[in-house]
């Protein structure tokens, strides 16, 4: 459902907001994929199955473990505008389920850590980690003839807050995404998060557009994907319905945002933009 019939929030007419813009980024989490916290207790479960065969480990304080250590990076490396990377979790769970005790003050000396594992060690969570994810997230049906439909008159790109990019990266090739999506940016590749403005322009330069009001982002996040598009002089999209229960962070919202388009869910976004299916096409002359 959309909010309006002519106008959006900030006056533009939809349609006019649809012929303005030349690429569309789009969040991936409770944006493009839903994700109830079953959802992901369910890929951590299977995760802290692996452990338990591969290195015998306890199952339950690895997810026990695995859910103080992502606490403790979302306290201290989110407010710093960077992503709780999974791979440095990932080794602070394994050495602490070997007796390395947790740090005192707070935060890790993660030289000393990498005393208690191997890097294919790690390479081999993560890899049970993104296996575990594709396999049991769920894809929206709707959604990719909804991008199929937009990538014929739009650069597309995924522009994603996420701590393991192997695990969207493969995910987007399993839902058959890939072949609509101009780039797939993450903010574990990119060193931020959202809103920093970097993650914005390394979008923008991965779709050879000029970082500026051609480009519109759309997200569920009012401090991360409106407030951050915003700041870089992008258009924002706002996508209000996510699942009550998730885990996935949010990031702090002013309160004032004002996004120059509003819909319940992506699959609202073609009709939002006031263009008909019978003029997405190249041929009749529709942009890119």
């Amino acid at each position: 459902m959309i909010e309006w019939e002519e106008r959006g929030p900030r006056g533009l007419a939809h349609t006019e907001l649809g012929n303005s813009i030349e690429a569309i980024t789009l969040d991936f989490g409770n944006t493009l994929v839903p994700f109830p916290a079953q959802s992901m207790f369910g890929v951590l479960a299977a995760t802290a199955a692996y452990a338990v065969e591969a290195w015998s480990l306890d199952g339950a304080e690895f997810e026990r473990v695995w859910n103080e250590e992502r606490g403790r990076q979302l306290a201290q490396d989110v407010p710093n505008g960077r992503e709780a990377d999974m791979d440095v979790r990932a080794g602070r769970v394994l050495a602490r389920l070997r007796g390395c005790p947790p740090p005192s003050h707070e935060f890790w000396d993660d030289n000393e850590v990498a005393r208690w594992y191997s890097p294919d060690e790690v390479e081999a969570v993560l890899n049970a980690y993104a296996s575990a994810f594709v396999r049991l997230t769920p894809v929206p049906p709707a959604v990719g003839p909804v991008l199929g439909l937009l990538a014929q008159r739009y650069a597309l790109a995924i522009l994603s807050n996420w701590p393991l990019a192997t695990a969207v990266e493969r995910f987007v090739d399993a839902a058959g995404w890939s072949s609509h999506l101009a780039s797939v940016v993450i903010s574990q590749r990119v060193g931020f998060i959202k809103p920093r403005p970097e993650m914005f322009l390394a979008a923008a330069r991965s779709l050879g557009v000029p970082s500026g009001r051609r480009l519109l982002h759309v997200g569920d996040d009012l401090g991360a994907d409106v407030a951050g598009a915003h700041d870089v002089g992008w258009r924002a999209g706002w996508v209000r319905v996510r699942p009550e229960d998730s885990v996935l962070p949010v990031a702090p919202s002013a309160g004032d945002e004002q996004p120059d388009l509003i819909v319940d869910r992506v699959t609202d976004l073609p009709r939002a933009l006031g263009i008909t299916t019978g003029r997405w096409a190249r041929s009749k002359g529709s942009g890119r």
